[in-house]
Formats: structure tokens, C-alpha cells, sequence
């Protein structure tokens, strides 16, 4: 079963899929800490070079980053004992998705909160010439958010045209067919759990 959706302007259709459920299962942690008065020693396991580690604060300000510079199993010692009072998390951004880990500072002592370990999937996105596939995991049922926007050539705004919010499904799949792109570009804006991730197709 399909249902179209045609934007008349720019000719933009839009093919919704059924998605099938996936099962899916994280039993292996894919990180170890070992955590003492003075160092917190992080273990990450199966890590790709560009890989990026960060530690941000509850604004989401980043206080530490680096890039992950060789594949396999990544470990530092860090002294978290000197951070403010507060909510922190390490954060590993990689190919697909965003792996979160929380810990707190209160008088020098760190806490992991193993409760609010996630992760956060990214869309994935590819162009086969006019047409964009797109699909992402929501093994929780969170919104995916879609919003398009169409530039031409001769004009500086993008101009909405098409914006959706998926939800209840554990696996989103969609096909878009952005007609017009020899005239302009596309920009694809996808928002769930807090997070953007841009895609600009020209």
C-alpha cells in the first residue's frame, strides 16, 4: 500500500512505505568505565577513525573533543573531579548514530547514570538521481521530523515546501523525488530527540 502526496508547485512527491519492525538487540555494552576518586578511565569498543568523542555540559557546551584517530578500541583517562556541580555526558558521534553517556559532578564525585545511557539514531540519506531514500531507526517510536526547502538559482531564501513529523513506527523509511534540481537545490532538515541533521542536495 502506498499514499502519494504531490506538491504541485515543485513537483516534489513524496512515497510513504510501510516500514517493517525490526528487531533489534544491544546487549554488548559498547563502552567501559572504570571510575575512581581521582580518574575515570573510558574504554570504547569498536570505534572508526573520525569518530568524534566530546564532553558537554547540560547546555550542550562542549568542554572537550577529539577525534578519533585509529579504528578498534579507544581508552583515556580523564580527571572529571574538577568539573563544576552539574550534568554531563560523553558523547561519540559516529557514521549513524550518537552514543550518550551521562554522568554528574557533586563535590568531586562522579556518577554515571546508567539509566540514561542512549542512543540516538541518525538518518541515513542517499540520492540515486532525482530520488532520496531515506530511513532511520526509532526503536522507541521517537518523531522523526522532516522539513524540505527549495532554492533556486536566482533567489538567496528557501521557501518550505513540504514538512512532515513521523512517529510511532520503529523503523522510518521514505522516498522523496525532488523534481526542479537542475533550477535549484534542496536542503533537507531532520529533527528528533533534540537533535538536527542537515542534507543539502543540489
Amino acid at each position: 500500500m502506498k499514499n502519494v502526496i504531490k506538491h504541485s508547485k515543485k513537483g516534489i512527491l513524496m512515497v510513504t512505505m510501510f516500514a517493517t519492525l525490526l528487531s533489534f538487540a544491544n546487549e554488548v555494552s559498547f563502552f567501559n568505565i572504570e571510575n575512581d576518586a581521582r580518574r575515570t578511565a573510558l574504554t570504547l569498543y569498536n570505534v572508526k577513525q573520525g569518530n568524534l568523542l566530546s564532553i558537554k555540559d547540560i547546555n550542550g557546551i562542549i568542554l572537550f573533543k577529539e577525534v578519533i584517530e585509529q579504528s578498534g578500541t579507544y581508552s583515556k583517562g580523564f580527571d572529571l573531579t574538577t568539573l563544576p556541580n552539574g550534568n554531563y555526558l560523553f558523547e561519540l558521534d559516529k557514521d549513524v548514530e550518537i552514543n550518550i553517556i551521562p554522568f554528574s559532578v557533586t563535590s568531586s564525585i562522579v556518577t554515571f547514570e546508567k539509566d540514561k545511557e542512549k542512543i540516538i539514531f541518525k538518518p541515513t540519506i542517499k540520492v540515486d538521481g532525482n530520488l532520496v531514500y531515506v530511513s532511520k531507526l526509532a526503536l522507541n517510536g521517537e518523531p522523526l521530523k522532516v522539513d524540505i526547502y527549495f532554492s533556486g538559482f536566482n533567489s538567496i531564501d528557501n521557501e518550505k515546501i513540504l514538512t512532515e513529523t513521523i512517529e510511532g513506527k520503529k523503523t522510518i523509511r521514505r522516498i522523496y523525488k525532488l523534481q526542479g534540481l537542475d533550477s535549484g537545490s534542496y536542503k533537507m532538515i531532520f529533527s528528533t530527540e533534540g537533535r538536527k541533521f542537515i542534507k543539502t542536495i543540489r
